[in-house]
């Protein structure tokens, strides 16, 4: 492998895990808002996991974004300029729910705002970033003598870019339903796991029609990415099974309380269910970052900052870790937070 394939490798890492910790953080905020009219104690244990899983999320990624611009300069240029309107909203949607969550945790004033900004960014950010795979795959950026520019009403109006939308936000609904479930059944909220758990299995099957529009809805400029993505089918077929074997698995007997199912299987299943579906997609992308004006290697660094960029990073990962599981023990599975009972 090249050195910007290991680049690359590694940022697709890092994004798999934003894309996993996101999908819950904004999903759980979304949740929270939903839910706070019909089952006030079900947003109130969303709102519980959402309080420190949102700064976890934001580091991966800060991280992305640094070993991004780092690692392809000419890349990150690019997408700046074309991105500056969706990226500039995705900014200012970040700051909002960050200044919102810091000030409802200080006074009760700002309890209902903080659900209302958590319930709606946890629409729109997902939106804002998914819409950025199309882009990628060509069609709706111009070269305009050197000057790349985003065609924003065309993205607006092809059933390409509203087919992603919807399988980001299927899948973003899913996985979140899927681990509150499983952090109720943790906290020995069995009715409130049997309500995330019913929503999950409605849930399931949509997160494979949207995948499949997606794939039926290509424009003609993506063909190529349709071709690559159909080369890959051995790999979307394994995640397939991984899917229907974690989908099952909230079907499973247990001794444990009346209500069946085994979450953090499905849990697991489904997350590497999404680790596979997300590489197969990489390998199909490749070697285009923009296609058809940007490849990998046109927008690598030099090899001095690559080696210094990873030496950075593999050491922020290896000290990082043992805090993420610190926190994961101090939050995730200490029993009196789950509860919400005091100590």
């Amino acid at each position: 492998m090249t050195d910007a394939a290991w680049a690359i490798l590694l940022m697709w890492v890092v994004l798999l895990i934003y894309s996993l910790a996101g999908s819950v953080d904004f999903g759980a905020g979304f949740w929270g808002m939903a839910l706070i009219r019909r089952d006030a104690e079900a947003s109130t244990l969303a709102y519980r996991y959402v309080s420190p899983l949102w700064e976890v999320t934001n580091v991966f990624l800060v991280l992305f974004t640094v070993g991004f611009v780092g690692f392809f300069p000419e890349a990150a240029f690019t997408y700046g300029t074309v991105l500056l309107i969706p990226g500039s909203l995705i900014l200012i949607l970040l700051a909002l729910r960050g200044s919102f969550l810091v000030f409802a945790y200080t006074t009760k004033k700002y309890e209902r705002a903080l659900r209302i900004v958590s319930g709606v960014t946890g629409v729109l950010l997902p939106s804002l970033f998914v819409m950025i795979l199309p882009i990628s795959e060509g069609g709706f950026v111009v070269d305009t003598y050197g000057h790349y520019q985003l065609q924003f009403a065309k993205l607006l109006t092809s059933p390409i870019a509203y087919a992603y939308l919807a399988f980001g936000l299927a899948t973003e609904l899913f996985f979140s339903a899927l681990m509150m479930a499983d952090y109720s059944r943790a906290a020995g909220k069995e009715r409130i796991y049997s309500v995330f758990r019913k929503t999950a299995i409605r849930l399931g099957p949509l997160t494979l029609i949207s995948a499949l529009c997606v794939q039926w809805l290509m424009p003609s400029e993506s063909a190529w990415m349709k071709l690559r993505l159909d080369a890959a089918w051995p790999a979307f077929l394994v995640s397939l099974i991984a899917f229907s074997i974690g989908y099952g698995s909230l079907w499973i007997p247990t001794s444990r309380g009346k209500v069946t199912g085994r979450p953090r299987i499905a849990v697991i299943l489904i997350a590497i269910q999404y680790a596979i579906a997300q590489f197969a997609y990489g390998w199909a992308h490749f070697p285009y970052m923009l296609y058809p004006y940007l490849t990998l290697e046109k927008a690598f660094t030099n090899g001095a900052m690559f080696t210094a960029l990873l030496v950075v990073m593999v050491a922020g990962l290896a000290v990082f870790f043992p805090a993420f599981v610190w926190f994961w023990r101090l939050f995730m599975e200490d029993k009196a937070y789950l509860t919400g009972e005091k100590k």
